[in-house]
């Protein structure tokens, strides 16, 4: 009966931990998308510590940081959504565009390269980012 009451209690419990961490993800989002970026901020970093492996969290601290323009936080937290996936087209293509504004052109280069390789959803904005790389490292 012991065991029992201990797989009762853990069905009862784990969903509602489980919701409670979605939960800041989600009010993140909604307070994102009301461009109240610094509530948004809040709620993402507070996902992370319940979730460290949120890579849509670091995705969005990273545009947040974009429009605070924070470039230095901005790539730090584009680098850690491609350490956890590594095959994250979007991280990978906001960074070879810091990169580019950056005039690290040799990094967004290699950055589109490898966008390229992976090319599902970003298809377009790589050929695009090409040719602007193209343009600038000439002058």
């Amino acid at each position: 009966m012991n065991n029992f009451l201990k797989i009762i209690l853990i069905l009862i419990f784990i969903p509602n931990y489980l919701m409670a961490n979605t939960k800041y993800f989600e009010e993140g989002l909604s307070l994102y998308e009301n461009k109240r970026f610094d509530k948004a901020k809040f709620k993402f970093e507070q996902d992370l510590v319940h979730n460290p492996k949120s890579e849509l969290s670091y995705l969005y601290l990273s545009k947040i940081f974009k429009n605070l323009d924070k470039k230095e936080l901005q790539e730090q937290n584009l680098k850690a959504v491609i350490l956890l996936n590594p095959k994250n087209e979007e991280a990978i293509y906001h960074l070879a565009k810091l990169k580019l504004d950056l005039s690290d052109y040799q990094k967004s280069r290699e950055l589109n390269d490898k966008l390229k390789d992976l090319c599902i959803k970003y298809c377009s904005q790589s050929q695009k980012l090409k040719k602007e790389i193209e343009n600038l490292s000439k002058k």
